[in-house]
């Protein structure tokens, strides 16, 4: 049975929605099949792995309208897929709120192509509403991208809180995937600050690569393409491809 990885982060600007795309694309490049699955009604996974058609997608996948055949679509990688979303996918957020087991839909919705996949990947929006909540009762395991700053601290007790919750109501298999750190700057004593104390606290369960800060890792999306077809000697790139890695490793 494949596994399946849910991107979690309230807070915005935090290199998530890179993140699926690029441990997503390195995966594939490493011989496994992976599905991407964009649950954010900005859809910038979508854009950013180059499908610019998004309907039907994944509001019409969990509201019933089209099969999960019809909104799965490749991409550029081969052995990568995509499931994309649209700005209809807000609105899914309330219809959502007011339906019994609301936080359940994205999980029936994939379970006939879980065996499909090595892996599925889920990218969900900046804030732990109905559709985040939705991805963790999905998942088997909970990646969390963390920046370098004061208040990712503060941000990722609060996030813990809500695991727990969701492990002891919905999804008692969530399990913490992984922490990993994003848009590091070596140069600041307040990102090394965080990596050491993150690092002390939670031990193994925070990955060895860290992301840097990197310009062709922000240049990649607007061509649609992962970094490891833009720019694969970059420095961003080889930190991407062994951070999948890790999380293949952590997999099998």
């Amino acid at each position: 049975m494949g596994r399946v990885y849910v991107f979690v982060n309230q807070k915005g600007g935090v290199g998530k929605t890179t993140s699926a795309i690029n441990i997503g694309a390195y995966m594939a490049e490493a011989g496994k099949s992976v599905l991407l699955v964009d649950f954010d009604s900005q859809a910038n996974l979508s854009s950013g792995i180059g499908v610019e058609n998004a309907k039907p997608g994944v509001y019409e996948l969990i509201s019933g309208s089209a099969p999960i055949d019809q909104v799965i679509r490749k991409t550029s990688t081969a052995r990568l897929s995509v499931i994309p979303a649209s700005i209809d996918l807000s609105g899914a957020a309330v219809e959502l709120i007011e339906q019994e087991e609301r936080d359940l839909f994205l999980k029936k919705a994939l379970e006939p192509v879980r065996n499909h996949y090595d892996f599925i990947l889920i990218d969900c929006p900046p804030s732990l509403g109905v559709l985040t909540l939705n991805g963790l009762a999905a998942a088997d395991a909970v990646l969390i991208p963390m920046q370098c700053e004061y208040f990712a601290m503060e941000g990722l007790s609060l996030l813990m809180q809500t695991i727990k919750r969701i492990q002891k109501n919905l999804n008692p298999q969530l399990r913490i995937g992984g922490i990993f750190f994003t848009m590091f700057d070596q140069r600041t004593r307040l990102a090394q600050e965080v990596v050491r104390q993150v690092s002390a606290y939670f031990k193994d369960r925070v990955f060895r690569t860290i992301i840097p800060r990197n310009v062709r890792l922000s240049e990649a999306p607007s061509h649609g393409l992962p970094i490891s077809q833009y720019d694969p000697s970059s420095t961003g790139a080889r930190s991407y491809k062994s951070l999948a890695e890790e999380v293949i490793e952590r997999g099998s």
